[in-house]
């Protein structure tokens, strides 16, 4: 059986503000229902272990799609994300892939977290796949290998665009704009040029996708791969 890690943030608020954040579900949902049927594993880790906090905006009728829902309401599911397992507990060998999911949070907790840079390492260099969706590119920042190069550098990439951030009215909140710390890791940033339509990137094993609707796409990019099928 093939195994995958998925990481949600930990992180309640920006910054030392009181405006909330957290994982923003779907982004977690699109993916894992994407395996529902298939002979994967996966297990959910966040930052610090517990409870993995939840966007509120993410749960607003306007965003709460059918699937999300459906999830939302399954006790078992908000069960997994309530006492989740800590990334420092991960044994990311045991993994065949790695994905992060995004939402606002995951900007404050997932960019120098040691555990991260080191499950990102192990996975890709056993050969395994690293993923990620909107905001949770940010988890790729700073992984480097042993000769100190970025990870990123020189790689297809997408994530949130800094004009999804002004129309998502949270550009003057963040702690940085995404997009630009991807550019300077000297990865080449590609993005849809309307804003939250689904965009992928795929570079080999490094799977990315560009905003909260992207997150099916990764997962189908993930299936295809020879890893995960054979």
């Amino acid at each position: 059986m093939k195994k995958i890690m998925i990481v949600n943030t930990s992180t309640e608020y920006f910054g030392n503000t009181e405006t909330p954040t957290g994982l923003w579900l779907s982004e977690l949902v699109h993916f894992y229902d994407a395996f529902k049927d298939t002979n994967v594993d996966i297990d959910l880790f966040n930052i610090t272990g517990g409870n993995t906090p939840i966007d509120p905006v993410s749960l607003s009728p306007f965003m709460l799609d059918n699937t999300t829902k459906a999830y939302y309401n399954n006790e078992h599911f908000m069960d997994m994300l309530k006492y989740s397992q800590p990334i420092s507990e991960a044994q990311p060998d045991k993994y065949d892939a790695v994905y992060f999911t995004g939402g606002h949070g995951v900007m404050y907790d997932f960019p120098e977290n040691k555990f991260i840079q080191s499950a990102v390492n192990t996975i890709y260099e056993q050969g395994g796949i690293v993923s990620a969706v909107c905001h949770g590119v940010a988890a790729l920042l700073n992984v480097k290998d042993a000769g100190g190069t970025f990870l990123l550098q020189n790689k297809n990439v997408t994530g949130f665009s800094n004009v999804e951030e002004v129309l998502a009215k949270r550009d003057t909140m963040i702690p940085f704009h995404l997009q630009n710390e991807i550019k300077h890791r000297g990865a080449s940033y590609h993005f849809g040029r309307v804003p939250f339509t689904s965009t992928l990137e795929v570079d080999d094993r490094i799977i990315t996708g560009q905003n909260p609707q992207s997150p099916s796409q990764v997962a189908e990019a993930v299936k295809k791969t020879t890893l995960i099928l054979n």
